[in-house]
């Protein structure tokens, strides 16, 4: 079973209130609200992300690289990790 199965759940929820922030962006850009206000609403769902995608990883690099049983599979999760690490900093 996956990291990302047995935390379905909470992953959920955590994707499910970036989804909220982001209509509350979009709501604010609407109703022209002031340009502060939006810029705290991004920086929020900047950090939020951030935090999902920072669970993300530790727990992809526990299942798929320091658990792996064999070497090809540690390999492979770790090759997996850098593809996204290299994504993500762009």
């Amino acid at each position: 079973m996956s990291h990302t199965t047995r935390k379905k759940r909470s992953l959920l929820a955590r994707v499910r209130r970036l989804k909220g922030q982001m209509e509350a962006i979009e709501r604010a850009l609407e109703a022209e609200a002031e340009c502060a206000e939006i810029l705290n609403q991004v920086a929020s769902v900047r950090g939020a992300i951030s935090g999902l995608t920072a669970e993300l990883i530790e727990d992809h690099l526990r299942e798929h690289v320091l658990e792996a049983t064999e070497d090809a599979a540690r390999a492979k999760g770790a090759a997996e990790l850098m593809n996204v690490v290299r994504t993500y900093l762009k």
